[in-house]
């Protein structure tokens, strides 16, 4: 057999392991390893797995993840997440639609703690759908809303699917923070003017809150002050070159653990769990990013991805044609695998050709990502749909693919936005010090 076809034949296995549910890290790991003992000998593959779960392992870059993780476990466990809500349920939940809007903004702010969108979905989706239910709001929409608020998590920084694009093409862990922020707001926006939309047509699906008096909002403002203190000093700090991604990490932790010891929203044998559940998430990520490590030297073994950037380039699509025909295949793949899974599996083979092609790669980490953030709401595996599902039981599964259709949509312009003006994500970091 050649190189080509074991390299396939890897790829299949992968696909097989996926599907029967085996860990995304442990499927990785395993087909690495395997394709490059047939490819090369037992003691190389030996070599290749000891080296690379090392120098991957032991990366100081990879000290964001615990310590976002933990920021964002605080911030949910102290309830600082139901603040984040009350203040933007009192600026905007009066407006027909509003609560909606409201959980929107909620998620867009937790998302700048979290760095994960099943987080983000669990933690805002606690908080706003029995509000929206209360107020007699569509389940279409309540729960859309929530399902799609949630992907936010992974594009607003600090974002998890930014450190794995990262650490597996070796760009900027600051610069992609700096470049999902202005998308972020993009679509956060697109997603409000979807329940706008949506309530205009339908307004019964939506009515309106009740008014908050100038006091209460600002009072709200002041309440999510605090978190609000954290996000603005960790991302702030990596813009203007105060803090690199690492240091920012750990001032965030510190200040939000500071906080809600301080102001007794957790006690200290709270953080037992909290560090225990920061713990799994870490080793479930660090366990991700060791299987790619030894199976993206499988795949250079076999050179699939030279070949396969050298058929692209024959077929005289152009650039363009090139990045649609592989978002096409990122949505299919998003039908069914894990948004950061596929992130995993399909980079060391996707992103030689898009730099080769004459990409930003900064760019495309944006466009990667929120690629996965539409995998993350599309039928039939759909991750953040499931977790909404588990907050709202009594709502059949149809009606939450039915609501988060339009928001779905809406990333789809916000793609179209970001290739016709590439600006959008560049700037920020092109203003980095």
């Amino acid at each position: 057999m050649t190189e080509g076809v074991i390299g396939l034949l890897g790829i299949a296995a992968l696909f097989v392991l996926l599907g029967l549910r085996v860990p995304v890290g442990m499927s990785l790991l395993s087909v690495g390893f395997a394709g490059i003992w047939v490819l090369d000998d037992f003691q190389a593959a030996t070599a290749s797995l000891a080296a690379e779960t090392f120098s991957a392992t032991s990366s100081y870059s990879l000290a964001v993840i615990p310590l976002f993780i933990l920021m964002g476990n605080i911030a949910g466990e102290a309830g600082y997440s139901q603040r984040l809500y009350d203040s933007a349920h009192a600026w905007v939940g009066s407006f027909r639609g509003g609560l909606a809007s409201s959980t929107v903004i909620g998620c867009a702010s937790f998302a700048a703690v979290s760095g994960s969108s099943v987080a983000t979905a669990v933690t805002i989706g606690k908080v706003a759908l029995p509000e929206m239910r209360r107020y007699g709001y569509a389940d279409s929409l309540a729960t859309g809303a929530v399902a799609a608020g949630g992907t936010l998590g992974i594009l607003i920084p600090p974002s998890t699917g930014f450190v794995l694009y990262a650490i597996l093409t070796e760009e900027s862990i600051g610069k992609l923070f700096m470049a999902g922020i202005i998308p972020g707001l993009l679509l956060s926006l697109l997603f409000i003017a979807v329940i706008y939309v949506t309530t205009l047509i339908h307004p019964e699906q939506g009515s309106a809150g009740p008014k908050s008096s100038w006091k209460e909002k600002w009072l709200a403002t002041v309440q999510a002050a605090p978190l609000l203190s954290v996000i603005l000093t960790s991302i702030g700090g990596i813009y203007i070159g105060v803090f690199t991604p690492e240091e920012a990490a750990g001032v965030g932790a510190f200040m939000i653990m500071a906080l809600a010891l301080v102001n007794r929203k957790i006690r200290f044998r709270d953080l037992k769990p909290i560090l225990l559940g920061t713990v799994r998430t870490t080793a479930m990520l660090y366990l991700i990013i060791i299987g790619a490590s030894v199976f993206g030297p499988f795949l250079t073994l076999t050179d699939i991805p030279l070949t396969l950037a050298d058929e692209l380039k024959g077929l005289g699509l152009g650039m363009y044609g090139t990045l649609l025909l592989i978002l096409i295949a990122y949505i299919i793949l998003g039908m069914f695998f894990d948004g950061l899974a596929m992130l995993v599996i399909t980079l060391p083979l996707v992103f030689p050709i898009i730099t080769g092609v004459g990409f930003d790669p900064i760019w495309f980490g944006v466009i990667a990502v929120i690629v996965v953030e539409m995998g993350l709401i599309t039928p039939p595996v759909g991750i953040n749909v499931f977790v909404v599902k588990g907050i709202a039981a009594d709502v059949p599964m149809s009606t939450i693919f039915k609501g988060v259709f339009p928001f779905w949509l809406a990333m789809a312009v916000c793609l179209l936005l970001l290739t016709l003006f590439p600006s959008l994500a560049l700037f920020l970091p092109g203003q980095m010090n």
